[in-house]
């Protein structure tokens, strides 16, 4: 007999119901419609496909970028009981051919594909004698080149659908697009009257924060110390900073691996399954690192540098938290990630393919994402809310978890600091950068000033009594206002806006938000609050916090026995909700979310019986 949506939902993925957006798709798909969804990272876009695909007469091909994305979604698979292969480049030949004629006699109802293998003559060849229901293109903006990780290889796949027999369902996930990309996406896969649905960006599970330490590896270091108990992905902006870090941190006793592409393709794998297994449970990576990792229990992902876009961010910064419990996503800035963004942008090679004018419009658009990137670094606003308008989203400007919404402001007025750095601006005639004018006006005596003899200058200690740090401050503010404006260059050198002048002439004051008496909570707090959210099982007794601790290391065990990621077995999200409702059987261990029949047969007693002892 044939299982519905809801019993394939239960038996095997353990959920008595779906989440936002999933029935939806489920049923849009099953009236055979192509949907493109736009929902965030954790919030269960695999099953929007998975399940359909298991009720369809036919095979189901799931278009994915990446390699490691393929096997932790077919090893999640398998694990559930369900049927599914991939077939990329870490398949020999010999298990490429045993793969595809194990699918030709529909062996597996889902299969993952990398986009370069569609046109291949041997692909070509199977997916035209089979039937394929259900084409799933799972980060769907590498389709677009306006989007933040545009692959050419993505654009095969409209001539490979063009190419079966009969065109199957085309559903289109990804977790960050804009309007534009959106649309692109669209028109690109030449979707036929998709039923599109956003169901947010929000991640309420995640605490954002902006920090500028005098020296980031030490307080990248003493995050990680404080945390030593819980997984973490550390992201750097160059190959170069990843060594310094990963070799700094394994100095100092961290369990710890590291990801680029400078490193041979064994080593990035013997690396992400060091990661993903918990050998290693801190990851040091670029951005090549993450991408369809589904890792459920990453508790915080520092960015030791900030990333060119609010898209990279947020995708990367998505990467905690998957299971739902608090996480922790900070960013540690510095000026000079900017020039070393922007150098990333001049140089960027993927754009060399397109022609010069459309080279020079993408150009444009990736400085303007950074300008919105670094303001993101800069505003006392709600984090939170400064991304969620960045894709479309319009909140209260108040989340209660980020830095800026916990930490108390009040308004200053501005007027006379900000007309200073303005006037001195313009009375050095646009020359400086950031450095020297916050120098002139703050009266400093160095070398530099005097050699440009800024000493002379008409503002030169006109704002002698702000404190430098404040001075910093109202400079990026005046940026984020458009007020002020920089080059994109090595230089950065300071200039003035249209608005500029008018400022100046203006006689209406200026206020901005200031941290009240510290730029930041107390060492103290912070760590109480940290620890407490990173627990995720704050609510648990301290009896129940050692039966979860036992449960981890029974997960761990059998992880090992079978080679599989303990998340795969059961998540962190799992584990605690055995510790609150202490099942003693079957059926109640049934009701445990994320406990399916399939996983029950192979786990649920051994854990039930850890639960009934964990008084012994």
């Amino acid at each position: 007999m044939e299982m519905d949506k809801y019993e394939i939902l239960k038996q095997y993925f353990g959920y008595d119901s779906f989440r936002e957006g999933q029935e939806f798709f489920v049923d849009k798909i099953l009236s055979g419609q192509d949907v493109l969804g736009i929902m965030p990272t954790g919030a269960g876009k695999s099953l929007c496909f998975q399940i359909p695909a298991l009720i369809m007469n036919g095979i189901t091909l799931v278009i994915s970028p990446l390699i490691s994305l393929m096997k932790d979604q077919v090893g999640s698979l398998n694990q559930a009981g369900i049927h599914a292969a991939y077939l990329n480049s870490s398949l020999t030949a010999r298990q490429y051919v045993k793969a595809l004629g194990l699918a030709r006699q529909g062996r597996y109802p889902i299969i993952y594909v990398a986009p370069e293998r569609l046109l291949t003559e041997e692909f070509l060849d199977f997916a035209l004698h089979v039937t394929i229901t259900m084409v799933a293109v799972d980060e769907a903006h590498c389709v677009s080149q306006w989007g933040q990780d545009f692959r050419p290889s993505y654009l095969k796949i409209v001539d490979f659908i063009k190419q079966l027999p009969i065109r199957p369902v085309v559903a289109a996930f990804t977790a960050t697009a804009t309007k534009e990309v959106r649309d692109d996406i669209i028109d690109i896969l030449e979707l036929r009257e998709p039923a599109v649905l956003t169901t947010g960006f929000n991640r309420k599970n995640l605490y954002f924060g902006v920090s500028s330490p005098k020296d980031r590896f030490h307080a990248i270091h003493n995050y990680v110390e404080t945390h030593p108990d819980d997984s973490g992905i550390i992201y750097c902006l160059t190959r170069k900073t990843v060594e310094d870090v990963w070799q700094r941190l394994k100095q100092a006793g961290v369990m710890v691996t590291r990801y680029h592409a400078g490193l041979s393709d064994e080593e990035r794998r013997r690396n992400q399954d060091d990661f993903i297994y918990d050998r290693a449970p801190v990851m040091v990576a670029t951005n090549a690192f993450g991408m369809g990792i589904d890792k459920s229990n990453v508790r915080y992902v520092l960015h030791y540098g900030m990333p060119k876009n609010i898209e990279s961010y947020y995708q990367e910064a998505g990467r905690a938290g998957r299971d739902g419990e608090p996480a922790e996503c900070i960013l540690f800035y510095s000026g000079q990630d900017v020039i070393t963004n922007q150098f990333f942008i001049d140089h960027n090679e993927d754009n060399q393919e397109l022609d010069p004018i459309t080279r020079r419009i993408v150009m444009e658009r990736d400085q303007e994402r950074l300008k919105r990137m670094t303001f993101y670094c800069f505003t006392n606003d709600c984090l939170r809310d400064y991304v969620l308008r960045y894709f479309g989203e319009y909140g209260a400007n108040y989340c209660g978890n980020c830095q800026n919404c916990i930490m108390q402001f009040e308004e200053v007025d501005i007027t006379e600091a900000a007309k200073a750095l303005i006037g001195c601006v313009s009375t050095s005639r646009q020359r400086y950068g950031v450095n020297v004018i916050i120098d002139t006006i703050h009266g400093a005596n160095t070398a530099k000033i005097r050699q440009y003899q800024m000493n002379t200058n008409p503002y030169y200690a006109a704002a002698a009594d702000v404190p430098v740090y404040r001075l910093r401050k109202i400079i990026n503010e005046l940026m984020l206002r458009e007020l002020l404006t920089v080059t994109n260059d090595e230089y950065a050198i300071v200039k003035l806006t249209k608005q500029s002048s008018l400022f100046l002439e203006s006689t209406e004051s200026l206020t901005m938000k200031m941290a009240k008496e510290q730029e930041r909570p107390p060492k103290e707090k912070a760590e109480k609050k940290t620890k407490k959210n990173m627990a995720g099982s704050s609510l648990l007794t301290e009896t129940d916090q050692k039966l979860f601790e036992k449960l981890r290391t029974l997960r761990l065990e059998l992880a090992k026995e079978e080679n599989v990621p303990p998340y795969i077995i059961f998540s962190d999200k799992t584990l605690l909700s055995m510790c609150v409702l202490k099942p003693t059987n079957k059926e109640e261990m049934l009701s445990v979310s994320g406990v399916g029949t399939y996983k029950y047969e192979k786990y649920g007693e051994k854990f039930l019986a850890y639960i009934k002892n964990r008084h012994l």
